[in-house]
């Protein structure tokens, strides 16, 4: 009987490692099934993030009025034409393409903005890298049937805004020189790349 019982034990023992290897060798097979502890305890790969960070210190911006410098002044031997200039000061590249021409005022702001020359608007957005500068052409009056009286008044500055609803900024002429101008049949041209095709206007 007791020779019967230690058999019995042994080959149970002997049952259970061979189960035992066999597992571990199903295991370690190349290629095992995904449920094996190894995959199931592998971490899942990072999802990819487009985490950009920050724009670049030379990242394109809407132009602002405290990036900019302002002058104006009338064109020697153009009638009723003023020239508006700004010049990027900032160090970021900056574009009008929200408000692609200046918004003008004179007087008590309580005229509407001169309107714009609808044909004057260039092929592409005027954009301007530190240092740049861009122009606007204003035609102060449409001009008497002869060309040379108009009504009007003289003014020294002028209001300019770069989006609706914003303050304008003062901007003085250069020089000082008064300049006539109607605010009822004045114009502006849209932002120009160059002096050569704001002239044009």
């Amino acid at each position: 009987m007791p020779i019967t019982t230690t058999s019995r034990a042994v080959t149970a023992t002997a049952l259970a490692a061979a189960a035992l290897t066999l597992t571990t060798a199903c295991h370690d097979t190349p290629g095992g099934k995904a449920d094996s502890p190894l995959s199931a305890v592998s971490p899942a790969p990072s999802p990819a993030t487009d985490d950009a960070g920050p724009p670049a210190p030379g990242g394109r911006v809407a132009c602002a009025p405290e990036m900019l410098r302002f002058h104006a002044g009338a064109l020697p031997h153009r009638d009723r034409r003023m020239l508006l200039k700004v010049t990027n000061s900032s160090g970021r590249t900056c574009d009008f393409a929200a408000q692609p021409y200046p918004l003008l005022r004179f007087g008590d702001g309580r005229r509407p903005p001169l309107p714009v020359i609808r044909a004057s608007r260039p092929l592409t957005v005027v954009s301007l890298a530190p240092g740049d500068t861009a122009y606007a052409m204003i035609i102060t009056s449409a001009g008497g049937p002869d060309g040379r009286g108009h009504r009007g008044r003289r003014i020294s500055q002028f209001g300019v805004a770069l989006a609706a609803r914003a303050t304008p900024t003062q901007v003085g002429l250069d020089g000082r020189a008064p300049v006539r101008i109607d605010p009822r049949t004045a114009t502006v041209t849209h932002w120009q790349p160059s002096s050569v095709a704001a002239r044009q206007w």
